[in-house]
């Protein structure tokens, strides 16, 4: 099991509503919305688009790439029924920690519960 990894500072993230780092080898795009801040892999896995480029509606991340809506707590692109990878995530006295160990969906929210760790 990995170990919480320090990713930003929330006041850079609350500025810009998204936010790309890299954790060792992973891009990860941050972005916060109502209070919250939530992780996707950076990469998009329908044309390999960047995220972190994308636009926030609805609780959605729309790629730049082919505008695939990613809903950001869960990953899940309900038009294509796949899902981006997400990222355990923490906020602690103003510091967002992400954990290296994403997850995928294997079927729509609510109806799997179970999710998947990615490759």
């Amino acid at each position: 099991m990995s170990e919480w990894i320090k990713a930003t500072e929330v006041t850079a993230l609350q500025r810009r509503k998204k936010l790309k780092v890299s954790l060792g080898e992973v891009d990860i795009a941050l972005f916060y919305l109502d209070g919250e801040v939530f992780a996707l892999r950076d990469v998009c896995i329908h044309k390999g688009s960047r995220l972190s480029q994308g636009l926030l509606f609805k609780g959605r991340v729309i790629c730049p790439g082919h505008q695939w809506a990613f809903d950001l707590r869960t990953g899940w692109v309900e038009q294509w029924a796949r899902c981006q990878p997400v990222f355990p995530v923490k906020v602690e006295e103003g510091v967002v920690y992400i954990k290296l160990e994403p997850r995928v969906l294997t079927g729509p929210p609510g109806e799997c519960a179970s999710a998947e760790q990615a490759s």
